[in-house]
């Protein structure tokens, strides 16, 4: 990873420079004359004009993420779907077919199923584990195809390079949300994706408390259409939650690095545990994608882990209750573990069937691992399990 988090020198008082990016509020920027202001616009001259249009403090948190990536002209949007809205809408257009994968986040998946059909767009979801998948659902008014690069919930390990060898051959467009991976894991630009998103409420941000996105493009004509869009559908960041997420970006790669740690000590204690029918972890040998965890992920498995419990809702009620000082909330990237069910929050609109499926059954649980200590969150999930064999 590039070294990226020194921090900058924004703005100059006299002989001294802050230390810490100020906060920009203005909605406004003032300048001295028309001409300054068509320079501003043809690119001639730097600055800002309206914060719908772009302000300092998105501009930094954008450069900072640029650099994560290895991308230019990165933008900053208010939340991880405005991004994918950018993404998909600022590109495609009606009579537009986009492959989607069949395990993307819940929001995604409406999107792709119920929104975006109705503005004329086809979409087909597909498993992004498989390429040969991929390869039979193309069709010749297919613009794009957009992957996780690991699923949400159940973990499987997307086929990237096959994907992107195929998007070049096809001259398809690949999107990747890098979300869940980070560039800490998948840098896609360099596997040959042409647009990468993220959520940045999640890891890169990592507090749960601000809500952001991120779009960036291989070309500046893919970054144009984007950013057009997205001005004018007002998918503008506020400056406060741009210079939340700066902040928490300095930290980034140590979150990572520590929730990774815990994820897969937790992950091996979970596997070993009787009431436990299967834990989920990439570097895990059982885990049906396990040898794409080095060729994809570099070695990285991430800071998730899913598992499964016996005995149906009840269980997962129990569990839930009694693991105490585990939130309960469908999120994930925060500096403390939380714990989703995804049948009654992010793919709650599927039915039981459907669910099943996919492989989430109402015992099903997606865990994002935090910065506690290793032994501590262990007695949490043993706490959790014990009230399952009393029911």
């Amino acid at each position: 990873m590039k070294p990226t988090l020194m921090r900058p020198n924004p703005v100059s008082t006299g002989v001294s420079t802050p230390v810490v990016t100020p906060i920009q509020q203005s909605v406004v920027y003032a300048t001295d004359a028309p001409d300054t202001l068509d320079a501003q616009y043809t690119g001639q001259e730097a600055g800002f004009t309206y914060a719908r249009e772009g302000h300092p403090n998105a501009e930094a948190l954008a450069a900072r993420i640029d650099a994560l990536e290895g991308a230019e002209g990165g933008l900053i949007t208010g939340s991880g779907m405005a991004a994918v809205m950018a993404a998909l809408m600022g590109v495609c257009g009606a009579g537009d077919h986009i492959i989607g994968g069949d395990q993307l986040y819940g929001r995604s998946l409406r999107l792709m199923t119920q929104d975006l059909p109705r503005f004329g767009l086809e979409c087909t979801l597909v498993d992004t584990t498989d390429v040969d998948a991929v390869v039979a659902a193309l069709k010749p008014n297919t613009r794009m195809i957009l992957i996780e690069v690991v699923s949400n919930p159940t973990l499987r390990i997307a086929d990237l390079h096959g994907i992107a060898e195929l998007c070049k051959d096809r001259d398809v467009l690949l999107v990747v949300d890098n979300t869940f991976t980070t560039p800490r894991s998948v840098k896609p630009f360099e596997s040959g994706a042409d647009i990468v998103l993220h959520s940045v409420t999640k890891l890169l941000a990592g507090h749960a408390d601000v809500t952001l996105g991120y779009v960036a493009a291989r070309t500046p004509e893919l970054r144009k259409a984007m950013y057009d869009f997205a001005v004018t559908t007002g998918l503008t960041p506020s400056p406060f939650e741009c210079w939340l997420a700066e902040r928490g970006l300095m930290t980034f790669d140590l979150r990572y690095d520590k929730a990774q740690a815990t994820a897969q000590i937790l992950a091996e204690h979970l596997a070993a545990q009787p009431d436990v029918l299967r834990a989920i972890y990439p570097s895990r040998g059982d885990h049906p994608d396990h040898l794409r965890t080095q060729s994809v992920l570099g070695g990285q498995a991430g800071n998730m882990v899913s598992f499964e419990i016996k005995g149906g809702r009840a269980a997962a009620n129990a569990f839930s209750r009694a693991a105490q000082g585990v939130a309960f909330a469908p999120t994930l990237g925060d500096v403390g573990t939380t714990l989703s069910h995804p049948a009654s929050s992010s793919h709650r609109a599927l039915t039981p069937e459907d669910r099943a499926a996919l492989g989430m059954s109402e015992g099903f649980f997606r865990v994002s691992v935090g910065l506690e200590d290793p032994d501590a969150l262990m007695a949490t999930f043993d706490a959790g399990l014990a009230a399952v064999r009393a029911l």
